[in-house]
């Protein structure tokens, strides 16, 4: 930005309409640049730009900078701390649904028109009236289902520029155009209706799952802006009586330095301290820990995060748009809305194709005119140059493919959620692995049982396993579930007493036994008390405030990580261990998996992991990330690659490029290798379909095609395109 230390910028977001292409967002990004004192970013996946400018440049001028590139714009008003995410949905549902229509209108009358012009007992029944139903079914898609095309063709040219678009629209107007002419003077049976229809409904499918695919974003914000609660039980004084009572109080209307009450079973409204209570947080929602957090007086919690045991009051600390929750849905816009534009091939091309085939098609007509021929007569292979330059295969390399991959990948359990996404596959040399619920099973299991004296381990398992037998904390159903499969008898217990944050108390047979932390007893022996240095979580078990044993539980690492790590490498991927637990739990999980203890990123917070994926790739590192919790939902934009388990929270799986529907990590390895066979596949069909025009055009232009084997060569080229992307129904097996 040029002089602007000394001046006030501002900075505003902007919702682009009208974009199609790479390029579109490109021009306006040029456009908008060459603004003395304007730096925009134009991203095509979001249809945003961030527009930052200093008088005495105006928000006017920048909005009509657009619109005079052909491009509508609209500033976006700053979110709101409290948005119903139901506005979101509604939004996405709504602008993709015209696109959708026409796919289906599309598709239907051109099935219809196939079976009239290419299926010899339909045709020979229709008879002379075939034509002319042909005609009317196509008007309406050559008209209105392909007049995105058209329209975005006419904008391009207007500006100097072509694309995709105006290939489609050049192809589909000569095809049509021709049969037109051609149905109405009779001076050719040649009739291109089926080329029209079928180029304009193949194309319009692969736009609809494109859209789809970029819907992504505001999907994952309103997964985000869900998890929050909707009101808190604020405590009130009452200046007369003296006594606090609870009153609802509408989310929104929470200040900082509010008390407001938290019952067992439900979400903490926003960020906070305890003031009174104890009681153990799951925070798997934001953390994806699966192991909860002990609280009590004076200790920090997390808006949106479940209350498990004790009754908590909580003073709000942040509120709105400054809680964690917040920031991490801010983290998961700019990392998306960073995203530099993918610059598609057949775009890139199109830009010097499209003039040239007009340029061709012109002087094939003129010379065929100087050289003696009718009009008739050069303009046949005029036309023949346009609809064997239409780009049928062109525009089914990408969609074909995308359609296989995509369906081969969800027999597998992967979710690709576009074609950008399959650029990024094949550069990406760093995979970052979440632990929990990734590269572990995200479920504690008890792992050993230590004994002092001649108490065995099944004694020491059934009391611990009877005073657990109430709880649904996730290490006390390790406990009984361990003594479960033991086939133990867990004995009845009497004046259960519960110690929130610490374990409980119960009476066994005149016995009362403690389970839960060392504090609670008086007495530990060193070799238990050694148990609580490993890389486990602790329980002791004991009476008479003397512990007897020691149970040690911990979540397990997935059986297929180990060879999974082991794939990744071989493909050329570096792994790198993620998590919010401690160093010692990740450093032992990282080396059972296979993944260097140096690269190991422990306690980690989650606004932290975003941070993680941006040091690495400030370091030059194209970075794959695997995560299933709201707090990888950040990371997972951030990285070049995001890929969500399925098992996972809706916010990360839609955050992520790729969402692995099956919970192990051999599936990262499967759809790595899948999106870039993808991704081979497509340019093999980019290249072939370049390759035919290039070769099937100056023979169509010296008049060896004529417009019938020019639509016969180009169908043949499409079918081509379609087996060579059918191949990719075979991968894996």
């Amino acid at each position: 930005m040029t002089n602007t230390d000394q001046v006030a910028t501002e900075t505003v977001d902007l919702a682009i309409t009208g974009m199609t292409c790479a390029s579109c967002s490109a021009r306006i990004e040029r456009k908008l640049n060459k603004l003395d004192g304007v730096e925009a970013s134009v991203n095509l996946a979001t249809e945003k730009a961030q527009v930052a400018y200093a008088a005495p440049i105006t928000l006017d001028d920048v909005l009509s900078t657009v619109a005079a590139t052909g491009y509508s714009a609209s500033p976006i008003e700053p979110a709101h701390d409290h948005i119903d995410p139901q506005d979101h949905m509604n939004h996405d549902i709504i602008k993709g649904r015209p696109l959708q229509i026409r796919a289906i209108v599309a598709t239907a009358l051109a099935f219809i028109v196939v079976l009239l012009a290419m299926v010899p007992p339909i045709r020979d029944a229709a008879g002379s009236a075939g034509p002319w139903l042909q005609f009317l079914l196509t008007t309406p898609v050559y008209a209105w289902a392909a007049w995105p095309f058209h329209r975005a063709a006419v904008i391009n040219a207007r500006h100097g520029a072509s694309t995709m678009d105006t290939l489609v629209s050049i192809g589909i107007t000569a095809a049509y155009g021709w049969s037109v002419v051609a149905l109405l003077t009779g001076f050719t049976d040649h009739l291109y209706f089926e080329t029209a229809a079928i180029v304009t409904s193949f194309l319009l499918i692969g736009r609809y799952i494109e859209a789809r695919a970029k819907s992504s974003g505001r999907s994952a914000l309103s997964s985000l802006l869900e998890l929050g609660a909707k009101e808190a039980n604020v405590l009130t004084h009452d200046d007369k009586t003296g006594a606090f009572t609870e009153v609802p109080t509408s989310i929104d209307q929470l200040t900082p330095g509010m008390r407001f009450v938290v019952r067992p079973g439900e979400k903490i409204a926003t960020d906070g301290k305890v003031v009174e209570g104890e009681s153990t947080i799951d925070t798997s929602v934001v953390t994806g820990e699966s192991v909860p957090v002990d609280v009590s007086t004076g200790d920090e919690v997390i808006g949106a995060t479940i209350n498990h045991d004790g009754r908590l009051v909580v003073e709000a600390t942040a509120v709105g748009s400054e809680t964690v929750l917040s920031r991490i849905t801010r983290l998961v816009e700019q990392a998306q809305t960073g995203k530099a534009p993918i610059q598609r091939l057949a775009d890139r091309v199109s830009a010097v194709f499209v003039p040239v085939v007009l340029f061709i098609a012109a002087l094939t007509f003129i010379l065929w005119l100087v050289t003696g021929h009718s009009i008739t007569e050069a303009l046949e292979p005029m036309v023949a140059v346009l609809i064997i330059a239409c780009p049928c295969a062109l525009g089914l390399a990408t969609p074909t493919a995308l359609l296989t991959g995509t369906g081969r990948g969800a027999q597998l359990g992967i979710l690709i959620k576009g074609p950008q996404i399959l650029e990024s596959t094949r550069a990406v040399n760093t995979i970052v692995l979440d632990k929990t619920g990734t590269v572990t099973e995200g479920k504690p299991e008890l792992r050993t049982i230590l004994t002092d004296g001649a108490l065995g381990e099944d004694h020491a398992l059934r009391a611990a396993a009877a005073i657990e037998a109430g709880s649904e904390h996730p290490v006390a159903r390790a406990i009984v579930n361990a003594a479960s499969e033991r086939g133990l008898d867990i004995p009845r217990t009497t004046r259960f007493s519960n110690l929130p944050g610490r374990g409980a108390r119960a009476t066994i047979k005149n016995m009362t036994v403690t389970v839960g932390k060392a504090e609670l007893f008086a007495n530990v022996p060193l070799a238990l008390s050694e148990a609580a240095q490993t890389d486990a979580t602790t329980v002791f078990v004991g009476w008479d405030g003397q512990a007897r044993a020691a149970l040690a539980v911990a979540d397990q690492a997935r059986p297929t990580s180990e060879s999974a790590v082991s794939a990744l490498k071989d493909m050329g991927l570096t792994p790198y261990l993620l998590t919010g637990d401690n160093q010692l739990t990740a450093e032992a999980i990282a080396t059972e998996v296979g993944i260097d203890p140096a690269h190991v990123r422990a306690g980690v917070l989650p606004q932290d992991k975003h941070e993680q994926i941006a040091k690495l790739q400030a370091d030059g590192k194209v970075v794959a990330m695997v995560g299933d919790g709201v707090n990888d939902a950040a990371a997972l934009a951030q990285a070049d690659l995001g890929l969500a388990m399925g098992s996972g929270t809706d916010v990360a799986m839609e955050s992520a490029d790729i969402v692995l529907i099956r919970p192990d990590l051999e599936t990262v390895v499967d759809s790595i290798g899948l999106s870039r066979e993808t991704l081979k596949i497509i340019k093999q069909n980019l290249a072939w379909a370049f390759s035919y025009n290039t070769a099937a055009i100056p023979l169509a232009a010296f008049g060896l095609l004529n417009p019938m084997i020019a639509g016969a060569a180009m169908a043949a080229s499409s079918v081509i395109v379609v087996l060579n992307s059918l191949r990719l129904r075979g991968f894996g097996k």
